[in-house]
């Protein structure tokens, strides 16, 4: 069922290189008005923070009259304003709120500092409806790969709990290395997703980082991708030394499918700890194709329910913040003060900012 009703939000997002302003009408997406500096980006191989806050600032103004154009409604018409405040780039988190606190000044609307992993989760309210709470979440970006056990996404009396985490490369930080080593274009993951589809997965078996017995008794719920980038690295230069040609579209597939498998695994190995039957997986890496397919192949034949927000919702985005803020609006929290921080090391349970 559509919801129609609720509190009007808009949402600032400028954690790392694209400004997004949403708009949300309760669970209902009006507009969501993205800008992305990712081209300026592609020739240093990886995102520059100085770059991208340079670029926030620019795109600010414009972005939020297009949002507004788009949703058919008045800055003074909004219920509340909905920043991310962290984790991310420091000085980009920097403009997006001091834009937001600028207009809740002026409009004298509330302020509500949300966290970006939390907004990656209620993000899929706008698709698919109500969150199941409980649920199990996976967020997998280039700078995260998280487990969450999820029981109030607004974060009330530890309504989202850490089961694991990355304790090196995150999976779109690796997606990205291994593109620079096949020649692919800035951001990895896509291209690596596109050119994955002509090789063969199981070309070449590469590690699948802490899986053996002796890494799940202490890391059972946690993820490493950077021995796996090592892994393909080798792969590569060792073909290169002997002056044999290196099978791009294998070495992608092989590399994606081991990602992909470790990532589904312990997902459902989570949710089935936990005696939990839904799995939402959000984060750029969840537009991956490959680990959509497996996770709803696999969670199928153990009765989990998996909910995937579509790609452009997965990716950064406004209307991710303005859905968190939304929920918080509905569900009666405090808002934050105006003096609200930029915090780029935010803990994924620190989900308001007081």
């Amino acid at each position: 069922m559509e919801h129609t009703d609720g509190p009007l939000v808009l949402g600032i997002e400028t954690s790392c290189d694209e400004t997004g302003i949403g708009i949300v009408r309760g669970r209902t997406l009006l507009a969501d008005a993205v800008a992305s500096s990712v081209e300026e980006h592609a020739r240093f191989g990886g995102v520059v923070p100085e770059v991208a806050s340079r670029a926030h600032l620019d795109a600010m103004v414009p972005t939020i009259e297009r949002a507004c154009e788009t949703a058919g409604v008045a800055l003074h018409e909004v219920d509340a304003i909905s920043v991310t405040h962290g984790p991310g780039l420091a000085g980009a988190l920097l403009v997006g709120v001091a834009a937001a606190k600028a207009l809740a000044l002026g409009l004298g609307k509330p302020l509500y500092g949300v966290n970006h992993l939390a907004s990656h989760v209620a993000v899929d309210q706008l698709e698919h409806g109500a969150l199941p709470e409980p649920c199990v979440a996976m967020l997998v970006s280039g700078g995260h790969s998280s487990l969450l056990r999820v029981a109030d996404v607004t974060g009330h009396d530890d309504g989202i709990v850490s089961m694991g985490s990355t304790i090196d490369d995150a999976a779109g930080e690796a997606f990205d290395k291994v593109a620079r080593l096949l020649g692919l274009p800035f951001p990895g993951g896509p291209h690596v997703d596109r050119v994955a589809r002509e090789g063969d997965s199981v070309a070449i078996d590469f590690p699948r980082g802490l899986t053996a017995r002796k890494d799940l008794e202490r890391h059972r719920f946690d993820f490493s991708f950077s021995g796996l980038k090592t892994a393909v690295a080798r792969w590569v230069e060792t073909r290169e030394r002997s002056g044999e040609p290196v099978p791009v579209a294998d070495v992608a597939a092989s590399f994606q499918e081991a990602v992909c498998d470790v990532l589904v695994r312990k997902a459902l190995d989570a949710a089935a700890s936990e005696g939990i039957d839904d799995l939402l997986i959000g984060g750029g890496v969840a537009a991956n194709s490959r680990l959509r397919a497996l996770a709803e192949s696999r969670a199928e034949t153990l009765g989990i329910r998996v909910r995937v927000p579509r790609p452009g919702l997965c990716t950064d985005n406004g209307a991710m913040v303005a859905a968190l803020g939304a929920e918080m609006v509905a569900r009666g929290r405090t808002p934050s003060s105006l003096d609200l921080p930029a915090d780029s090391s935010l803990p994924v349970t620190d989900v308001l900012a007081g």
